[in-house]
């Protein structure tokens, strides 16, 4: 998809520019992939990594054409590099603040039942819990092998 956007841009803004942009986001979708693997998955760090890799790139790529022979140094290139980065962390962060709002779902709920707490009464088909909590949804969804293994 960020390749049909670039070649859309292309119409509009020079090549040269797209190409840096998409170099950005490349870079800054590496850069976010490291950072939030070193920071344990922190927000913050995954789209400071994100900005600082393709800002790193970029002007990795501007130092490479200023010491070229009838290059320079391009301001509009290196922010086209580091906009394609900025990108790249907004919408990972976008994404991420979706996928931590959701409520825990199956395996992945933390709250765990104590096998040895649970009493079934097979002649009634009932599960009593001795705490003083209701057991969550997911909780109750016992199979017939796992009620067995009680008995």
């Amino acid at each position: 998809m960020l390749f049909l956007l670039v070649s859309q841009l292309n119409a509009q803004i020079e090549r040269d520019k797209a190409l840096h942009f998409l170099g950005g986001s490349l870079f800054g979708l590496a850069g976010a992939g490291i950072a939030k693997h070193a920071s344990d998955g922190d927000r913050v760090w995954t789209f400071v990594g994100a900005v600082a890799a393709s800002a790193l790139v970029g002007v990795a790529k501007e130092a490479i054409d200023e010491g070229q022979e009838g290059n320079q140094w391009d301001n509009e290139d290196l922010a086209a590099t580091i906009l394609g980065g900025v990108t790249v962390g907004v919408t990972i962060e976008i994404f991420s603040k979706k996928r931590n709002k959701r409520r825990p779902m199956g395996s992945l709920t933390t709250h765990r039942l104590d096998w040895n707490q649970i009493q079934v009464d097979s002649g009634i088909s009932k599960v009593m819990v001795p705490e003083h909590q209701l057991p969550s949804w997911t909780t109750l969804t016992l199979s017939t092998k796992s009620l067995k293994g009680l008995e």
